[in-house]
C-alpha cells in the first residue's frame, strides 16, 4: 500500500514537497496579486530554508519526495504521453493564439523531461519563444503580457492540489486559474509513476469535477472523521460530492464535518487557523473560539444526511473524537501577538508523530506555549518561505502515515 493517511498525527513515513525554483524569480510587483503572493521571496534563502525543512523531515525518518521529480519519472516511465501532457498544459494556460500554441509546443518538445517540467513551473517569458508567424492581432496581443505561460509559485504549497484521504486521494479543482495547472502534475503522477500506476488508489474527487476544492481545507481527524473547511476556495457542493464518493467506497470514514469559516485572506484555508498536534490537542487561531456553524455529513439509508450544528470548537471535537480536547491559542491571549503569528502561520503545524511538530521559528510565542504543553517543537527558519503565506503543513502533502 503506497497511500495511507487516517490521521493528522500518525507517524509520518512519506511526504511530497516542492523545492522552490526560478518561478519565484519570475514574480514581479505588477503580477503579485494575480499570482496570489503578497511579496517576492529571495530565492537563494528560500531554497536554503526549504532544504532545512526537508532535512528536518529526513532526520525524523521521513521519506521525502519532490513533485518535480515524480512528474519527470512519470514521463520517463510513459514517454508516449508526452504529447498529451504538453497539449494539456498549453490549453490550460489559456493561450488564445494558435501561432503561440504551436511555438510553445515546439519549444518544450525539444527539451529534456526535466527541463520541460522546470519550465512549466517557472513560466515561459514571451521573449523566450520565437513565433514562426506573428501577423494576427491575437498573436501581437499575446506579446503584451510578459509571459506566455504564468509561473507557478504556489506549487510550493503541495497541500492544496490534492489531498490524501485514507487510502485514496482527492485531486482538487483549484479555485483560481493561477493554480489550476498544478493538478496536472498530481494527475500524471498517480496515473503514470511506477510507484503508483499499478496500485488501486481510489479517487474521491477529480480535477474535472464541477466545484472548487483545495487540500488546505481538508483535515483527517481520525479513521472515522474528516474536517473540511467551507472557505473562499472550497465550495460546500464539492464537500457533499466528496462525501458521497467516500461513503460509497469501503473506507472507514463515517462523518465529515464541514466548518463554515470566514472568507478572508487570513482564513485562507481551514489549516491556517486549526491544526492537530497530538491526541486531542490542537493549535488554533483564537478568533474561531466563538460558536461555529458546522455541518455534520453522514450516510443514512444510503443517502447523504446533513445536520447543522452551532457549537464551540471544543464541544464539536470532543463529540467526534471521544476524548478530552485541549486548544492552544496561536500567539496566546494577546490579540496583537496572535494576529501577527497567525499571519506568519503559527497555527499551521506539521505533525511528524503524536506530540512532535515542525513549525516556523519566527512564531516564538506560540512555540513556547507548545513546549509548555509538552509538545516537542522542531523549528525551521522562514524569513523567505513565510512570504508566501503558508506554513509547514501547507508546504507538505503526507502520502503515508502509520495508523494510530
Amino acid at each position: 500500500m503506497k497511500i495511507q493517511v487516517y490521521s493528522e498525527i500518525g507517524k509520518l513515513k512519506t511526504v511530497l514537497l516542492h523545492r522552490p525554483g526560478k518561478e519565484l524569480e519570475n514574480l514581479t510587483p505588477d503580477i503579485l496579486e494575480r499570482l496570489l503572493f503578497d511579496d517576492i521571496p529571495y530565492l537563494k534563502v528560500a531554497q536554503e530554508e526549504h532544504d532545512f525543512f526537508a532535512k528536518t523531515l529526513r532526520d525524523e525518518g521521513v521519506e521525502v519526495l519532490y513533485i518535480k521529480d515524480m512528474v519527470v519519472e512519470s514521463l520517463e516511465n510513459h514517454p508516449e504521453v508526452l504529447s498529451n501532457f504538453l497539449n494539456q498544459f498549453i490549453e490550460e494556460s489559456h493561450i488564445l493564439s494558435k501561432a503561440v500554441k504551436d511555438a510553445i509546443y515546439n519549444y518544450l518538445a525539444n527539451m529534456t523531461f526535466e527541463e520541460i517540467v522546470e519550465k512549466m513551473i517557472e513560466g515561459i517569458r514571451t521573449n523566450e519563444v520565437k513565433l514562426v508567424k506573428n501577423n494576427s492581432i491575437m498573436d501581437m496581443l499575446e506579446n503584451e503580457y510578459p509571459f506566455y505561460t504564468d509561473p507557478m509559485p504556489n506549487i510550493l504549497f503541495q497541500r492544496d492540489p490534492f489531498a490524501t484521504i485514507g487510502r485514496g486521494v482527492s485531486i482538487n479543482k483549484m479555485y483560481t486559474d493561477t493554480r489550476a495547472r498544478e493538478t496536472i502534475f498530481s494527475d500524471y503522477m498517480f496515473k503514470y509513476h511506477p510507484r503508483f500506476e499499478n496500485e488501486e488508489i481510489p479517487r474521491y474527487y477529480n480535477r474535472y469535477d464541477r466545484y472548487n476544492s483545495e487540500g488546505g481545507d481538508m483535515l483527517v481527524l481520525n479513521s472515522k472523521t474528516l474536517a473540511i473547511g467551507i472557505s473562499k476556495r472550497t465550495d460546500p457542493r464539492a464537500i457533499e460530492h466528496l462525501a458521497g464518493s467516500i461513503f460509497e467506497s469501503d473506507e472507514t470514514f463515517e462523518t465529515i464535518l464541514a466548518f463554515n469559516i470566514p472568507k478572508t485572506r487570513a482564513f485562507m484555508h481551514l489549516d491556517t487557523v486549526f491544526t492537530q498536534i497530538d491526541y486531542g490537542v490542537f493549535t488554533i487561531h483564537p478568533l474561531i473560539m466563538k460558536h461555529l456553524t458546522v455541518f455534520e455529513i453522514t450516510k443514512e439509508n444510503e443517502k447523504i444526511k446533513v445536520t447543522k450544528v452551532v457549537s464551540t470548537l471544543e464541544d464539536i471535537l470532543k463529540k467526534h473524537l471521544h476524548t478530552e480536547i485541549k486548544l492552544i491559542n496561536c500567539g496566546g491571549d494577546d490579540m496583537i501577538t496572535s494576529g501577527r503569528e497567525q499571519w506568519n502561520d503559527g497555527a499551521n503545524t506539521l505533525a511528524v508523530e503524536p506530540g512532535k511538530v515542525i513549525v516556523y521559528s519566527r512564531n516564538h510565542v506560540t512555540n513556547d506555549m507548545l513546549r509548555k504543553n509538552g509538545i516537542t517543537v522542531l523549528e525551521i527558519p522562514s524569513s523567505e518561505l513565510s512570504r508566501g503565506r503558508g506554513g509547514p503543513r501547507c508546504m507538505s502533502m503526507p502520502l503515508f502515515r502509520e495508523k494510530i
